[in-house]
């Protein structure tokens, strides 16, 4: 294997700490970016055992600066972009937030990548971007709907990926991740809600729409449809989903976490967690062929018993780490 210089933006994060983890096992030079703060924070990194590698640079700063984009970009080999702001509910209060870290921050690091001459990008996608399902599975043919502010600046990021590559040649490709969980997600997703709501004590669970449906990726398995995806080395201009190709609703998941528990469960209807209604995205199902056929990549937590499996590990994550997990509820973090 190479040894590549590998910049991961958003490597403070859920998925992006776990990615930075695995690059760094495999040998790679990682700088990871964190969103700067006051607290010289590198958010789930400062707990990570890989923050003292001798190939890992941390770095502060903010992908809404011009400047500062050019600069980090220099030197890299590969480009992973995670950052972003991805909390749904904080896009109805500040949208203008979200046009300017996930479309114009979007843009500054295709153009640094681009004056650069970064060999590979690989920007992160979500499959919000779909929209509630008009068919299943959905595959990366299905249409782009923009149901709520976020995902209509990551429809607007990904299309400035696409076209960076149709005009400039820039060799990018969109990864897009179906539901992570695992290991490290804020509480503003609704597993680990489920859990900290048990956990405290409680039996009747406050939650929003039960019977929508998600496609749930366990976070190794979307981290290895990164690594994929850089072991390719794709030219560029692919949009691949990384999903488990199976579905199941939030009420489920709710009673399947809560058998793992050992907890006897009610739901109450907690309408701060209601999209507007023509918002709510009540169908996710994705199709992960292409993934299979052009990275190889395969989940490894599919179907029912791999969600279980998956669940359990997550759960078990949460008891140990209840202390740590405290102060990460941020929604800022990918």
């Amino acid at each position: 294997m190479k040894i590549k210089k590998i910049l991961v933006t958003g490597g403070d994060g859920f998925i992006g700490s776990h990615l930075v983890e695995r690059l760094l096992n495999e040998g790679h030079e990682v700088t990871a970016l964190a969103q700067y703060n006051s607290f010289g924070s590198f958010g789930w990194l400062d707990h990570s055992p890989s923050s003292s590698a001798k190939n890992l640079k941390l770095v502060l700063g903010d992908i809404r600066d011009e400047n500062f984009t050019r600069v980090i970009t220099k030197q890299m080999d590969a480009v992973f972009h995670l950052a972003a702001l991805i909390g749904i509910p904080y896009s109805y209060i500040a949208p203008k937030s979200y046009v300017e870290t996930n479309i114009s921050g979007t843009l500054n690091i295709l153009q640094a990548a681009l004056d650069n001459g970064c060999r590979q990008v690989i920007c992160t996608s979500t499959s919000e971007v779909y929209g509630t399902a008009q068919t299943v599975p959905i595959n990366e043919k299905h249409p782009l709907v923009g149901q709520s502010p976020y995902s209509a600046t990551k429809i607007a990021a990904d299309q400035l990926a696409i076209a960076f590559n149709k005009s400039f040649g820039l060799p990018v490709s969109i990864i897009r991740p179906f539901n992570t969980y695992g290991p490290r997600q804020s509480e503003r997703a609704v597993i680990p809600t489920i859990i900290r709501q048990i956990m405290s004590g409680k039996s009747h669970l406050d939650l929003g729409v039960l019977q929508t449906t998600r496609d749930f990726n366990y976070v190794s398995d979307t981290v290895a449809g990164f690594l994929a995806a850089l072991d390719n080395e794709l030219p560029g201009g692919e949009v691949i989903n990384i999903c488990s190709n199976f579905e199941v609703s939030i009420e489920q998941t709710a009673r399947m976490i809560a058998a793992i528990m050992g907890s006897d469960i009610e739901f109450n209807l907690d309408t701060k967690r209601i999209r507007p209604e023509a918002s709510e995205v009540c169908r996710l199902f994705g199709d992960n062929a292409l993934a299979k056929k052009v990275l190889g990549w395969q989940p490894k937590y599919s179907n029912l018993n791999g969600f279980e499996k998956g669940l359990k590990k997550t759960v078990n994550w949460f008891r140990r780490n209840e202390g740590l997990y405290a102060n990460k509820n941020l929604e800022h973090k990918v």
